[in-house]
């Protein structure tokens, strides 16, 4: 259970990169969050709403078909946030998919999270979807108090009281990661490679350390991996010591460097920019903030994510913790799609070679020929 301690920090940099980070390809317009409906009519398979304001029918849910209901809850405004963006999407794809309807309860702060899902609960939906770390203890508590309620939490899992009717997801980053070493291996100049990082512990290694053995495989004269770590007081939202960091690794010749540090990594592309090294991003499209230094992206398409675990839960083969990596299609990199690639301004589309290499690498990940190990893991 130790390792689960670790998904928190995971979700807080995600959150942090997806507000903070680069431009999305595709930009999502969320309407405008508004009470609950009272006893309307409406038909419609997905719907945007915040709790019900006190009064009101806090019951009232999305019409429009006979299928399974879900409600996707989210802890903050959805806006431009990609992350959460595609939290929705994905619960709305499931209930589509499934001839069903789904609802996003939009919440600002603990107390309309805390309102949503009280309202989510008294709505009886088939599925309550819940997002990242910020909602993992209201999850425990709603999920011990309603057993019949079946609840799925995305990217975090409490380590330890969780009830059986909570579903975890959670995702294998180091096989993304893996697959932009390949990348950098093939187009560094100086064999010199390495990576930014918030923290030095093992979950964050799951970046760093597979980016390496990444490029490792198809470069054997590379140098010992280089790792900084950006720590301090808030390594998730410090783009200046990032920044500072990455000019260290340049001046030392490195010419491959990977950013793992949310809103840090801006510093890291602002350097990039200035010095001329390629990088690589986390989580969502970064690219075009610099489109002529950052290679691609470890992605973590919660959209597929979201769509596995209800999936799961429906058909009654849902286990406590479920972990998505590239053979569900819940991580990736721009370079594996050519729809996602054309539009990406990643400077990988640039080389089709590497791209060739880099979706080999992806099958063989995928079919069990390539192992890539798994730091946390290996740290208990």
């Amino acid at each position: 259970m130790r390792g689960k301690r670790w998904w928190a920090l995971l979700a807080a940099l995600t959150l942090l990169l997806a507000a903070c980070g680069g431009g999305s390809s595709e930009e999502t317009s969320v309407p405008e969050t508004t009470a609950a409906p009272s006893g309307t009519e409406e038909d419609t398979s997905t719907e945007t709403t915040a709790a019900p304001a006190e009064g009101e029918d806090e019951g009232a849910e999305a019409e429009g078909g006979e299928g399974p209901h879900f409600i996707y809850i989210t802890p903050n405004p959805i806006g431009e946030n990609e992350f959460l963006q595609m939290g929705e999407t994905g619960t709305q794809a499931a209930a589509e998919r499934l001839g069903g309807t789904a609802e996003t309860f939009e919440s600002t702060d603990p107390s309309s999270s805390r309102a949503n899902i009280e309202a989510a609960v008294e709505a009886a939906p088939d599925i309550i979807v819940l997002t990242t770390f910020q909602l993992t203890d209201m999850a425990v508590e709603f999920a011990s108090a309603n057993p019949d309620q079946k609840f799925i939490l995305i990217d975090d899992c409490p380590p330890e009281g969780q009830p059986e009717n909570l579903y975890c997801v959670g995702f294998r980053e180091h096989e993304g990661a893996y697959l932009l070493g390949i990348m950098a291996g093939n187009l560094t100049e100086t064999n010199k490679i390495g990576s930014v990082v918030a923290l030095d512990i093992p979950f964050f290694h799951r970046w760093s350390d597979s980016f390496y053995l990444g490029a490792q495989s198809v470069n054997p004269d590379l140098e010992p991996d280089t790792q900084v770590f950006i720590g301090g007081d808030n390594p998730f939202a410090d783009p200046a010591r990032a920044k500072e960091q990455a000019l260290s690794l340049a001046a030392q010749g490195l010419d491959q460097i990977f950013s793992v540090g949310a809103a840090s990594d801006m510093g890291v592309f602002e350097a990039a920019q200035e010095q001329g090294f390629m990088t690589y991003g986390t989580d969502v499209n970064n690219c075009p903030v610099a489109p002529e230094y950052i290679v691609d992206n470890n992605l973590k398409l919660v959209d597929n994510a979201v769509q596995t675990a209800i999936d799961l839960v429906m058909s009654g083969e849902a286990t406590p913790f479920t972990s998505v990596g590239l053979a569900e299609d819940g991580v990736g990199v721009m370079a594996l799609d050519d729809e996602r690639l054309a539009d990406s301004q990643c400077l990988v589309a640039q080389h089709p070679d590497i791209v060739e290499q880099v979706r080999e690498a992806a099958e063989g990940i995928i079919s069990g020929e390539i192992e890539v190990p798994d730091p946390l893991a290996a740290a208990g």
